[in-house]
């Protein structure tokens, strides 16, 4: 199940908001995890017992944890910890990258681990790397064991971010577990972040995911240098508001339920460089990444060797944890590559050039790290790459990219100006006047219920809905 159906919107959610709130407030926890594992089993049935053997698992080796530590134990508070990051890469491994590893060793002639054609459980990236953090953060005081197992069965299941983010540490949710904030203007907000997230992904990604498909399927002689690069665009646009579209109605649910999510994108389009564009884009992951394995492996405090090897690591990391391919981790050292660049040479001298010049260096190059992220065939990337360097079969340009780009136009200028924070600061000026404040009380229901009524009169109608993050 997805947030951008009718089901979801209309049958799961407003069940699951009854629910929750007839419950007294100490007892919410647990129709809130019944309902987070049944949203789980309506797509993965067969694979609940990975999540509820994952939830027990680490329930009990956090206890293991806390107990060490009571008794100075901290040998076996470590032995704990390393056996819940042991455990959990062990199911992360076997469930996705088993079958990506037995090809590329067959590809080599080696048989010795066959191919077992296991589906991708959903969402199995983002709780494992939530559960991971569980026993680290216990062990570093972070955050208090938790001893009540639908407690931590919530933490780990709680379904606006199960399949899809944002990646929540455990330190940020452990107080929330247990003690949140209820209100109606908690709820008005929540319903406004969701709505707004619903559009962005449902009439925004989808119709630009129409086009990006159209330029992926294309032969190659037919491919020109200026369909190459429009296709790649609206790809950047499908992605980040299929993404952030979908962060922010986790974002707006959990509002609604009393928690508060951290925000997973910060307007990434208007970076200046690539460093800065992954503190905007995919914020949660970055975090987990950086407090879990870039600053233990002793982060920039460490000689120049030793810290390039370290940039390697986590950026190696970050491009194979999207995906069992190739591609994702030739995508994430392209990025190790840059921010290398930057770190030790480059990000000086560009922020002594004008800021257009800047913006268009990060557009640049993220851009081209969207065509090796988007393809993973590499023969079909190398055209492709190929075709926007200038190396188009069908030339620079032909009619076909004319039709297309009077098309979509419409689509790809809103799209553009929603990628960047115009309206947040046409809206946050009209706040800040008590005129603007009495004509947004009255625009924003009017504003929310057509965003509501748009999205839905699609979703009745449409049968394109993809969901690009379900397979990480």
């Amino acid at each position: 199940m997805i947030f951008s159906t009718i089901y979801f919107l209309f049958l799961y959610l407003p069940i699951v908001l009854f629910l929750y709130y007839v419950t007294p407030l100490k007892w919410r926890n647990v129709p809130l995890l019944i309902v987070s594992l049944i949203f789980y089993g309506w797509g993965e049935p067969v694979y609940l017992f990975v999540m509820l053997a994952s939830i027990t698992i680490n329930y009990l080796l956090g206890l293991v944890v806390e107990r060490c530590k009571q008794r100075d134990n901290d040998k076996g508070a470590r032995i704990a910890v390393a056996s819940s990051v042991v455990i959990n890469l062990a199911i992360l491994f076997f469930f996705k990258y088993w079958d990506f590893i037995a090809g590329s060793l067959e590809a080599v002639g080696l048989t010795f681990m066959p191919k077992l054609g296991l589906e991708l459980p959903i969402g199995i990236s983002f709780y494992t790397f939530q559960t991971m953090s569980y026993t680290v953060d216990v062990y570093r005081g972070d955050g208090h064991c938790q001893r009540n197992f639908v407690t931590f069965g919530t933490f780990v299941t709680i379904f606006p971010q199960l399949i899809a983010g944002p990646i929540i540490q455990y330190k940020d949710l452990d107080r929330q577990l247990e003690k949140r904030t209820h209100s109606p203007e908690r709820f008005a907000s929540g319903v406004q972040v969701f709505v707004v997230g619903m559009a962005k992904k449902v009439l925004l990604a989808n119709n630009l995911g129409m086009l990006w498909d159209t330029y992926k399927a294309m032969p190659v002689d037919q491919l020109t240098t200026a369909g190459a690069w429009l296709g790649i665009l609206a790809f950047s646009l499908q992605l980040y508001f299929d993404f952030s579209g979908y962060s922010d109605m986790a974002v707006g649910m959990g509002r609604m339920l009393g928690f508060e999510f951290m925000r997973n994108f910060n307007y990434p389009y208007i970076s200046k460089s690539v460093t800065e564009f992954w503190r905007r884009w995919h914020i949660s992951l970055g975090n987990w990444f950086r407090d879990y394995v870039y600053i233990p492996l002793g982060g920039n405090r460490v000689s120049k060797g030793r810290h390039l090897i370290n940039l390697l690591v986590v950026w190696a990391l970050t491009g194979i944890w999207h995906g069992a391919s190739w591609n994702f981790m030739f995508w994430g050292l392209y990025f190790a590559v840059l921010i290398i660049i930057e770190k030790f040479f480059l990000l000086e001298r560009l922020k002594k050039l004008p800021a257009f010049v800047q913006h268009v260096y990060a557009l640049f190059v993220v851009l081209v790290s969207w065509a090796i992220f988007a393809v993973e065939d590499f023969g079909q990337m190398r055209s492709y790459l190929a075709a926007m360097f200038g190396a188009a079969g069908g030339g620079l340009a032909d009619p076909a990219f004319g039709y297309y780009l009077r098309s979509y136009l419409p689509t790809l200028v809103i799209g553009i100006l929603a990628a960047v924070p115009v309206w947040s600061n046409l809206w946050r000026g009209l706040e800040e006047r008590q005129s603007g404040r009495k004509a947004l009380r009255v625009a924003l229901p009017v504003l929310l219920m057509g965003g509501l009524l748009l999205c839905t009169a699609y979703l009745v109608d449409a049968t394109y809905n993809p969901f690009l993050y379900f397979r990480f």
